[in-house]
């Protein structure tokens, strides 16, 4: 639970700081071809910690890019930086986003917390521990792996659909299900 509590503890500033970071990164990818270059240790303590973020851009309510990480493995401002650019330029799924793109584009943030592994004895115990709208899962099977964040519910407001369309996601048939799959879930703090 000392992830949650720490959530709480990024300040207006903070995220403030998170999300105009993020938009300099994109215009830097734009400029000179890479994210935006940061010392972390410049930035708040609650910045500096390692945390995991996506960066999901929108543009007229449409998805355009979405990247981030599941573990924390570098200080959240250079993540949210790396994220950024990476969905701006680097998702498999779109063409890089242009300059005449970036004025409308709509940035917003996800810093998670730390995943927490749920025990399960059979599908319907699984289905029955998961919280619509709260959990981030993310679903491994061997090589098949993937997640969906909170944000997914606001498509996806049924569990077994949420459920269903996130084995797809990992690769797995919908209605796959064996005594190998671990599942873990996660909140997420959005910005803005």
């Amino acid at each position: 639970m000392a992830a949650f509590y720490f959530m709480s503890h990024l300040s207006e500033n903070d995220k403030k700081i998170l999300l105009e970071s993020a938009k300099t990164s994109i215009l830097s990818g734009m400029e000179f071809g890479k994210p935006l270059e940061i010392q972390a240790s410049q930035y708040s303590p609650s910045l500096q910690e390692k945390r995991a973020s996506f960066v999901t851009l929108e543009l007229e309510g449409d998805l355009r890019g979405c990247i981030g990480v599941l573990e924390p493995i570098r200080p959240l401002i250079r993540d949210v930086v790396e994220n950024a650019y990476a969905a701006a330029f680097e998702d498999p799924r779109f063409m890089p986003v242009t300059k005449e793109e970036f004025p409308f584009l709509e940035i917003s943030l996800s810093i998670l917390s730390l995943p927490e592994k749920i025990n399960f004895s059979s599908e319907e115990n699984l289905l029955s521990q998961i919280r619509p709208g709260v959990d981030g899962l993310i679903i491994t099977d061997g090589r098949h792996r993937g997640t969906f964040l909170p944000s997914v519910w606001e498509q996806l407001p049924d569990v077994k659909d949420f459920w269903r369309h996130l084995k797809g996601k990992a690769g797995l048939p919908e209605n796959y299900w064996s005594s190998t799959i671990k599942v873990e879930r996660y909140s997420t703090q959005s910005i803005p």
